[in-house]
C-alpha cells in the first residue's frame, strides 16, 4: 500500500519483531498513535501492533492495513461472562494484575477456574504470551514463588519502564510492578556524577534508572540469579561503565557514596544483643554515606506505627555514629499487606 493510502486508512498496524513488542508499544503510546481498541496480532515471525496512523518516531519494520481486525473486549468481566461465569464467580475473579514484559502476573487468592482467567487475560493483552500466579516472595534472597496457569509458559522476558529495560525471569527473581513510580523517582532524584550505593540491587531496580541519569552506582546483590541479570541489564541499558556490581552481602562492601538506597523491607529490623538493639544494615549505610549525603530507607511498616517506627530507627542508628538526621521526605509506595504499608523515608545525614 502506498504511503498516502496508509495515511487515510483505518485499522493500521505497525509490524515489529516479537522481542521488541513491549518497547515498541511504549514508544507508540508516547507518540499518541497506539490503538488500544484492537488486539495485537501475530504477523509471521513478528507481531502487528495496532496504530491510528503511521508512526514518525518509533522504528518499525513496516506499516500494514489489517483485514477484519480483532476488537478488544472491554474488560475481563465481559470475557469471563462469555465463558459462562456466574456473578458469584466473577466476584472472586482478580480485580487487578500486572503485565511485566510478555508475562502477566496475577494473585488469584480463592479465584475459581484459574486457567480460564489466564486465557482471558491473554486475549486482553495481545503482546503477552504467559500468565503466572504470584504466590509471594520469601527469604533474604527474595525468591519468588509462581505457577504458570496459561500461555507458553516462558517466564523470562524484557520489561520496559520509562525507557529503562529490565531482563528477568519471574520464576527466579522478584519484580514489584507497584514500585514503578519509585523507580522512576529515583532516576529523577539523581544529579550526574553522584556516587550511589545500592545495597540491595536485585536485577537493577533502582541501579539502572540512577545510572541512566548519570550516577556512578556501586550495586550489591547476594542472590546469584539476580546478580546475573543485574550485570546483563547494565549492558542492556548501556550503563556498564557507571555500574560497579558486587555479588556480596552489602555489609561486606566498602565504598563511599553521596546517596545510599536501602530497598529491602527488613533492612531496618534491629538485632538485639547485651547492649541493646543494633541496626547492622543501617550502620553499613551510614558507614558508606558522606556527610550531607542522603539515605533512602524502605520499610514495611504497620499503619499504627507510621511514621514513628522507620524514623526512630534511622535516628537511633545515626546517634550511634554521632550523626544528625534531617528527614527530607516520607511517602507511601503501596499497600504491602492488610494494615501494613510499603513506605520510604529520605533522610540527610550530617
Amino acid at each position: 500500500m502506498r504511503e498516502d493510502d496508509l495515511d487515510a486508512a483505518d485499522d493500521l498496524a505497525a509490524v515489529v519483531e516479537k522481542p521488541r513488542a513491549e518497547v515498541a508499544i511504549e514508544s507508540l503510546r508516547a507518540e499518541g498513535v497506539y490503538d488500544d481498541a484492537r488486539r495485537v496480532r501475530e504477523y509471521g515471525d513478528a507481531v502487528a501492533l495496532p496504530v491510528t496512523e503511521p508512526p514518525d518516531e518509533t522504528e518499525v519494520r513496516e506499516v500494514v492495513r489489517q483485514v477484519d481486525p480483532d476488537r478488544r473486549n472491554p474488560d475481563l468481566d465481559t470475557l469471563l461472562r462469555d465463558r459462562g461465569w456466574t456473578d458469584d464467580e466473577l466476584a472472586r475473579a482478580p480485580g487487578s494484575w500486572s503485565v511485566v514484559g510478555s508475562v502477566i502476573l496475577v494473585t488469584f487468592d480463592d479465584c475459581p477456574r484459574e486457567s480460564e482467567v489466564g486465557e482471558a487475560l491473554l486475549e486482553l493483552h495481545g503482546a503477552a504470551d504467559t500468565v503466572v500466579a504470584s504466590e509471594g516472595v520469601s527469604g533474604e534472597r527474595r525468591e519468588p514463588s509462581v505457577r504458570v496457569v496459561a500461555g507458553d509458559g516462558d517466564t523470562e522476558t524484557v520489561h520496559t519502564e520509562h525507557g529503562t529495560r529490565y531482563a528477568l525471569d519471574l520464576a527466579e527473581v522478584m519484580f514489584s510492578p507497584g514500585n514503578k513510580a519509585e523507580r522512576a523517582r529515583m532516576g529523577d532524584a539523581i544529579s550526574p556524577g553522584e556516587r550511589v550505593f545500592d545495597m540491595f540491587a536485585g536485577i537493577g531496580y533502582f541501579t539502572l534508572p540512577m545510572a541512566r541519569a548519570g550516577a556512578h552506582v556501586t550495586a550489591a546483590e547476594i542472590n546469584p540469579t539476580a546478580f546475573r541479570y543485574l550485570t546483563e541489564n547494565a549492558v542492556l541499558n548501556d550503563v556498564q561503565d557507571r555500574v560497579s556490581p558486587y555479588r556480596a552481602d552489602c555489609r561486606d562492601v566498602e565504598t563511599t557514596a553521596d546517596r545510599v538506597v536501602m530497598g529491602y523491607y527488613d533492612a531496618t529490623e534491629p538485632t538485639e544483643d547485651a547492649d541493646g538493639p543494633t541496626y547492622e544494615y543501617l550502620d553499613a549505610a551510614l558507614a558508606a554515606l558522606e556527610s550531607g549525603g542522603v539515605v533512602h530507607v524502605h520499610d514495611a511498616c504497620p499503619e499504627a506505627l507510621l511514621w514513628d517506627r522507620p524514623v526512630s530507627r534511622i535516628e537511633a542508628a545515626a546517634a550511634e555514629r554521632g550523626r544528625e538526621v534531617e528527614v527530607l521526605d516520607r511517602r507511601r509506595v503501596k499497600s504491602h499487606s492488610e494494615g501494613v504499608a510499603h513506605v520510604v523515608v529520605d533522610a540527610r545525614m550530617s
